[in-house]
C-alpha cells in the first residue's frame, strides 16, 4: 500500500487487524509508545487528550474511528445502522471543536451512507471501509504535493522559524509546515529550523523538534518569548506553520502564538507562511471571527511538565488556538500550488478548478 512513497518518518496512525494503532504524543520525546484503540471510546480519549493531535491526523482517526464503530454493530436493519453511524460521527466530532479536518472527514463518511441508500448494511460497512482507506492514502499523497510546492520557496543557506508540530506527527506520515522542510531535504537543500517550544503543551519542544533532529536537520530549540529577538538579528528568514482551519478569506486558526509570530513577521519584514491541504479550508465561514476556539484545562497552564508553577487556585485564561488575520500573511501553499493574497478571490478559483477540473 506504501510502495510509491519514500519513508522519511515514523507513521502516526494506521489500521492493524481492526485496531487503530496511533503514536503516544504525550510520551514524546523520551518514549515511542503507541496506543492500541479497539473502540470508540478508547479513540475519543486519545483526540480529546492530544495523544493524536495535528488536523490531517485528526480527520484520518475520525475515519478509522467510524470503522471501529462498525465492528460492533450487529443486524441488517438499516435504519438502525445509519442512525448508529450518524451517532458514532456525532460523537467523535465532540473531541475537539476547532480542527474543521476532523468534521469534514465526518461529513465525507456521512456521505458515504447518504449516497448509497440502496446498499446493504454489508455493502455500507464495505463503502466506509474503502472511503477511510482512501482518506489515509490521500494524507499521504497531499502532503507530499505541499512539501515539493513549499520547498520551491526555500534556498540554500536559509532559516527559517515554525511553531506548535505541523509534521509528521500531525499528520498520517509526513507533515504539511514541516512537510515542506522534508521536501527540501530530499532535493540536497541545506537550510536550519528554529523551532519554538511552543507552551504550554510544548509541542514545539516535545514533537517538533523530536522529528526534525530524527530527520537530521539542523535545528535550534527556543522558548517562544525568543522570536523577535531572532528577527531583529536577522537570524530569520522566514516563518513557515500549520493551521487547524481557514476561512473563506484567508484568516487561519492555528496554535496559540502563531498570531504573535505574524505580527512579529509583519513587522520585520519577513514572509510567513501557512502550509495546509484544501481539507482544513472551511468555505462556510467568511471570516476567523466565525471560527471555534477551544479552551482547555488550566492545569496546562499552571504547570510545567509535572511542575506546578503557580499557585493552584490562580486564575487561568487558556486558548488553544489564536487567529491570524490573512493581511498578515504572505502565501498559502496547499497540495493544488501556492495561493498568493487577495486570497478571497484566488482561495475560490482554486476550489472551482479543484471540483471542476478542465
Amino acid at each position: 500500500m506504501r510502495k510509491e512513497h519514500k519513508e522519511v518518518t515514523t507513521p502516526t496512525i494506521a489500521w492493524e487487524n481492526g485496531i487503530v494503532k496511533i503514536i503516544d504524543q504525550r510520551k514524546l520525546p523520551h518514549r515511542l509508545e503507541y496506543i492500541y484503540c479497539r473502540d470508540v471510546k478508547t479513540l475519543w480519549e486519545a483526540i480529546r487528550s492530544l495523544s493524536v493531535r495535528g488536523a490531517p491526523a485528526l480527520g484520518v482517526a475520525a475515519a478509522f474511528g467510524v470503522l471501529l464503530g462498525i465492528k460492533n454493530f450487529k443486524g441488517k436493519d438499516k435504519k438502525v445502522f445509519v442512525k448508529y453511524i450518524f451517532e458514532i460521527c456525532d460523537y467523535i466530532g465532540s473531541s475537539r471543536p476547532t480542527a474543521v479536518n476532523l468534521f469534514n472527514v465526518l461529513d465525507d463518511m456521512k456521505s458515504v451512507i447518504k449516497n448509497n441508500a440502496q446498499l446493504s448494511v454489508e455493502q455500507l460497512k464495505e463503502k466506509l471501509k474503502k472511503k477511510a482507506f482512501e482518506l489515509y492514502e490521500l494524507d499521504r499523497k497531499v502532503c507530499r504535493q505541499m512539501g515539493k510546492h513549499g520547498a520551491t520557496l526555500i534556498k540554500n543557506g536559509q532559516t527559517f522559524l515554525t511553531i506548535c508540530n505541523a509534521g509528521a506527527l500531525a499528520t498520517v506520515d509526513y507533515g504539511t509546515a514541516l512537510g515542506v522542510f522534508y521536501s527540501a531535504k530530499e532535493q540536497k537543500k541545506k537550510f536550519n529550523v528554529y523551532a519554538c517550544e511552543t507552551r504550554p503543551l510544548l509541542q514545539g519542544a516535545r514533537l517538533t523538534a523530536w522529528e526534525l533532529l530524527r530527520a537530521k536537520i539542523d535545528t535550534t530549540l527556543i522558548c517562544d518569548n525568543m522570536a523577535a529577538t531572532l528577527m531583529k538579528q536577522g537570524k530569520i528568514d522566514a516563518i513557515f506553520s500549520g493551521a487547524d482551519r481557514i476561512a473563506r478569506n484567508g484568516d487561519a486558526a492555528n496554535k496559540i502564538g502563531t498570531y504573535n509570530l505574524a505580527v512579529l513577521a509583519k513587522y520585520h519584514k519577513l514572509p510567513f507562511y501557512i502550509v495546509v491541504p484544501l481539507s482544513t479550508f472551511d468555505l462556510n465561514i467568511s471570516s476567523g471571527r466565525q471560527i471555534p476556539i477551544e479552551e482547555r484545562d488550566p492545569k496546562e497552564v499552571l504547570s510545567f511538565g509535572d511542575c506546578l508553577t503557580a499557585l493552584r487556585h490562580t486564575k487561568v485564561y487558556n486558548p488553544a488556538f489564536d487567529v491570524t488575520d490573512h493581511k498578515l500573511i504572505t502565501a498559502i501553499i496547499t497540495e493544488k500550488g501556492i495561493i498568493y493574497p487577495p486570497f478571497d478571490k484566488n482561495i475560490k478559483k482554486v476550489f472551482k478548478s479543484y471540483a471542476c477540473p478542465s
